[in-house]
């Protein structure tokens, strides 16, 4: 649990269903409390291959999530994610990069009306 606020924020974990389905607990256990936490990568180097990950499925929804934590735990600038949206648009397609980049902004104003109240 403490992973997962480790990269998507704190409190993070606490917004979590309290009645937990097989997929969520092998989520947090294996997921986060195994693959997450392995030393050799940080948690600023897998959000890079997830979001790259991400981008090529072309999921705004998903890119948002981790936008979010990367805005969260101050990981990313707002100039460095849209570079990324930028760079990402060769690689994954126009149309998957469109919906990165709608992700990224969605998280972007999310950050900002927080840091507002």
């Amino acid at each position: 649990m403490s992973m997962l606020d480790q990269v998507y924020g704190p409190g993070f974990s606490e917004n979590l269903p309290a009645d937990r389905s097989p997929m969520l607990e092998k989520t947090v256990d294996h997921l986060f409390g195994e693959i997450w936490s392995r030393p050799a990568l940080s948690v600023r180097d897998r959000r890079l291959l997830v979001i790259g990950a991400t981008a090529a499925l072309g999921r705004a929804d998903l890119i948002q999530i981790q936008a979010q934590g990367a805005l969260a735990n101050d990981e990313f600038t707002a100039e460095e994610l849209r570079e990324a949206v930028l760079h990402l648009h060769y690689y994954v397609g126009w149309g998957n990069g469109t919906q990165v980049n709608n992700g990224v902004e969605a998280a972007l104003r999310l950050h900002e009306t927080k840091e507002q109240k």
